[in-house]
């Protein structure tokens, strides 16, 4: 099942399923819990795709796959390297990247990230996999020669506008079997099988928990395959799962 969040025309916002490329039913109650799927339907012309949950938190783990460590000349980590991402730099599907002023190199990190189902606290690896609702394309946007130096990885991660995902979350893409890849100006940049993360989704989750307690709508992104290049003003980013028909899709622009 494909789920979404949406503003009509008059703007209510709302939860819903997608039913087919055109048709959007609007649901009442909670995805993760109980809903009623209800007769009021919308055309997907008529309606503003927004990111399609509302997290508490927004983790990343970052060099989970070999040839992106490889890339950028740094060693394996031994357990996941991470971040926090704010919540307050997401934008929506289709709204615009904003390169900063203070900027001198800004990259796509195309990623699949896991949604949490239910609220869970220093799970186990088997646990970790019955929290997963479902999964969603995420653009990690990074001020790459910032996250050069440790101390400015958050820093480098954390601008207005650099975090994207959605526009819907897949219930039924089994996130340890699929591809993420990137394109940008429609030309792919990027493949990676989740089958060659270094850390696997379940073991990611299952080390977020530990001593720290995940939400229903938390987002924990997984990691981005090699290839990460430069945006531009003008260009346009997508990120898509294999399984997920509806890509993530937004254009760039440079701060004035």
């Amino acid at each position: 099942m494909k789920f979404v969040r949406f503003q009509e025309t008059g703007g209510r916002i709302s939860y819903g399923m997608l039913k087919s490329p055109e048709v959007v039913s609007r649901i009442e109650g909670s995805m993760y819990d109980e809903y009623v799927i209800t007769d009021e339907q919308f055309n997907t012309a008529d309606i503003k795709f927004l990111y399609p949950c509302e997290p508490v938190n927004l983790y990343c783990v970052g060099l989970n796959f070999a040839d992106h460590v490889a890339e950028l000349g740094l060693a394996t980590p031994a357990e996941p390297a991470n971040f926090l991402k704010p919540v307050s730099g997401v934008v929506h599907p289709g709204e615009a990247i904003v390169l900063p002023a203070v900027s001198t190199r800004v990259d796509y990190e195309g990623e699949m990230a896991v949604i949490i189902k239910k609220k869970v606290k220093n799970i186990s690896i088997e646990e970790a996999r019955d929290a997963i609702f479902g999964v969603t394309p995420l653009n990690d946007v990074t001020e790459r020669e910032m996250s050069y130096t440790p101390t400015q990885v958050t820093y480098s991660k954390s601008f207005d506008t650099f975090t994207s995902f959605g526009p819907v979350i897949d219930t039924d893409v089994d996130p340890e079997n699929t591809v993420i890849r990137t394109y940008l100006n429609g030309e792919q940049v990027q493949e990676g099988h989740t089958r060659d993360f270094i850390f696997s989704c379940a073991y990611i989750v299952s080390y977020f928990s530990k001593g720290r307690t995940l939400f229903p709508g938390d987002v924990i992104s997984t990691g981005t395959p090699s290839n990460v290049l430069a945006m531009h003003e003008g260009d346009v980013v997508e990120v898509e799962i294999e399984g997920i028909s509806e890509r993530l899709r937004n254009p760039v622009e440079q701060e004035a």
